[in-house]
């Protein structure tokens, strides 16, 4: 049975959350820990982080951040980190990961999110609109920027 997750529901799960997101991106993991930190102190929407459980396995997750790391810092909040571990893929969990926090965000008020991309054809199944193309930091290709009206 698969279970998902809000961490800042599940403060426990917290610090493992960071290292998974941390192992999957290679992004530092004192990045994670700070907004994920900043999520459970429920001061603002945004950071919020989601889980995908199976037992005590974390098998997907995302976040919800200001800026995904462009040049574009007018389209936020933006959906980051999407990950489903490889056994768990074409299940639906992604969708259903994305449906989650679109969901919990548009309770909180946000009505608009984006997300940076270079998948092609993936996130349109889930409601997402291409937007336009971004300059990822550091980055010499541009990326996609999806959007979705919740």
């Amino acid at each position: 049975m698969i279970e998902l997750l809000k961490i800042r529901e599940n403060q426990s799960i917290a610090m493992q959350a960071a290292n998974w997101f941390h192992q999957k991106w290679g992004i530092p993991l004192e990045a994670y820990q700070e907004s994920i930190l900043d999520c459970l102190k429920n001061k603002s929407i945004v950071p919020q982080w989601y889980l995908a459980m199976e037992h005590d396995t974390i098998i997907g997750g995302l976040g919800v951040i200001e800026n995904d790391f462009h040049n574009r810092k007018d389209l936020t909040p933006n959906v980051c980190a999407v990950y489903v571990e490889e056994d768990y893929r074409c299940q639906g969990i992604a969708g259903k990961l994305l449906q989650y926090a679109c969901d919990d965000m548009k309770e909180q008020g946000i009505d608009t999110l984006y997300l940076v991309t270079d998948h092609t054809s993936f996130y349109e199944k889930y409601g997402w609109n291409f937007l336009c193309m971004v300059q990822g930091d550091g980055e010499e290709d541009m990326s996609r920027m999806y959007l979705r009206q919740l």
